[in-house]
Parts: structure tokens; C-alpha cells; sequence
């Protein structure tokens, strides 16, 4: 069995892909790719498609590379699964990024599901309780999170494409390349990507030179590498 993601559907550059096998009443799914937006509908069909006769669902998250707070409806959705159907269900091998968005949710890594499912009635309190409050605080340092790691995928090719510039125009090795763009942008206090595509435009056939600011601080970049 096998459902997949189109890319429309999660926007994501690696959409999501679930393969699986049953083995007697037993079901192995392997996720591979992003849980972004749309990946708990993918997983709903997925665990739709399993036989009636199915007493445990496990899941080897080892090849999703990227997740944001679309994740956690991911969990909701396979939870959700497992109660109404009375079967335990696992998920196991969360690394990288995905790994670190769970810490920060405050999940249990080993099995979130678990954690989740304690954290799911928490006793009533009068006004918010401090619970509550750390609650929030985790999601919101989450999506701060989320959304840098997304600024950061897609400032990638500029930043490349200025690092390969540099190299070919100033003989340096990309590591210094690197620097050099590092250093640019905390000397005229300009965002990283923005000094990549001033760079970037600057090569081009008739394309402008960078702003006065960013050329001093590149030259003392430069300047800097070379002395």
C-alpha cells in the first residue's frame, strides 16, 4: 500500500510519501518526506486503506526530514486512529528537525503519542494555569523555529549562488565564501539573504552594484579574508 502527497496539496518541497506492509494483523507504515500542510489527510487515507482485521499500527519516522505544527495534527490524526479502533499505535526513529520540533511541543521523542495522550485532559483550572502558559510559550518558540528553518530552505540557492561568485571572482574557497557573506551582512547589518542576492545581481549581465553600504562592508570583508 501506498499513499502519496501531491505537491499542491502539502506545498512542500519534499512531499509526503506513505508506503507500508501488513504482516498478519500488524501494520508497518514508513512515512518518507515533509509533514507540512495536508500530511494528516494523507495519513487518514492511509489508515483508511488498512484491513478491519488490523490490531496494531506502527510507524518508522526515520525518513521524514522536515516538520511543522501540521505535524502535530499528523499525531492527532494516527491517536485519533488508535482509540477508535482500540489498537495500539506506535511511532519511532524521530530524528533531526522533526525530532527537535517534538522537544519543543514538549512531547516525549520515544513516543510522543504517548505524551500527547497525558497531555490531552489536563485538569480545569480557574484562568490559565501555568500549564497552560508554558504550553504556549513552547508553540509559539516553535513556529518561530519553523519558520526560520523555512527562510533558511529558501534563502539556500541565492546564498549558493553568491558563494559561487565570490569563489570564482575572489579565488577563496567556499567555506570563506561563506564568511565573507556572514560578515557582509553583520557589518552593514543587512539579512544574510538579502547581501546573497545584492551579490548574486551584481554579476549579472548590466546588473546593479550593491548599495553603497553593502559594497564598503564586502570590500572590508574582504579585506579582512586576504589580510
Amino acid at each position: 500500500m501506498t499513499s502519496a502527497a501531491s505537491p499542491h496539496l502539502t506545498g512542500g518541497l519534499n512531499p509526503l510519501v506513505i508506503s507500508g506492509r501488513v504482516d498478519a494483523d500488524r501494520a508497518h507504515l514508513t512515512p518518507r518526506g515533509e509533514l507540512v500542510h495536508g500530511c494528516a489527510e494523507i495519513l487518514a487515507r492511509a489508515l483508511a486503506e488498512l484491513p478491519h482485521s488490523i490490531t496494531r499500527v506502527d510507524l518508522d519516522m526515520g525518513g521524514v526530514g522536515f516538520m511543522d505544527t501540521a505535524g502535530l495534527q499528523f499525531l492527532e490524526v494516527l491517536g485519533d486512529y488508535g482509540r477508535r479502533h482500540a489498537v495500539p499505535v506506535t511511532t519511532s526513529n524521530w530524528n533531526g528537525q522533526p525530532r527537535r520540533i517534538l522537544e519543543l511541543a514538549g512531547l516525549d521523542t520515544s513516543d510522543p503519542l504517548r505524551s500527547a495522550a497525558h497531555q490531552a485532559t489536563p485538569a480545569p483550572v480557574p484562568g490559565p494555569s501555568a500549564v497552560a502558559v508554558e504550553r504556549a510559550e513552547r508553540l509559539h518558540t516553535l513556529q518561530e523555529e519553523v519558520e526560520q528553518l523555512r527562510q533558511a530552505i529558501a534563502s539556500r540557492p541565492v546564498i549558493d549562488q553568491a558563494r559561487g561568485i565570490l569563489m570564482a571572482t575572489h579565488g577563496c574557497s567556499s567555506d570563506e565564501a561563506w564568511h565573507i557573506l556572514r560578515e557582509t551582512s553583520q557589518l552593514s547589518n543587512t539579512k544574510l539573504r538579502e547581501v546573497a542576492a545584492a551579490v548574486t545581481a551584481s554579476a549579472e549581465t548590466n546588473g546593479p552594484p550593491p548599495p553603497p553600504e553593502l559594497r564598503t562592508a564586502l570590500q572590508r570583508a574582504l579585506a579582512r579574508r586576504r589580510g
